[in-house]
């Protein structure tokens, strides 16, 4: 169970892509979503996090 990163609703099936996690609805929508539509924008934002390293104290 995670915290999706697109949705941001916690779910209990989905993937771990590196540090994020991504429900399997968003998942699908991600894959069948063309580069030409406004969402894809929106999916790039949010998988921009990947790249930023998490802070642990």
């Amino acid at each position: 169970m995670g915290q999706c990163v697109i949705c941001e609703e916690e779910k209990a099936e989905g993937i771990h892509l590196y540090t994020l996690f991504i429900c399997t609805t968003c998942e699908y929508n991600i894959i069948h979503t063309e580069v030409r539509e406004e969402k894809y924008r929106y999916y790039v934002r949010k998988l921009k996090n990947m790249n930023q390293p998490s802070l642990f104290s």
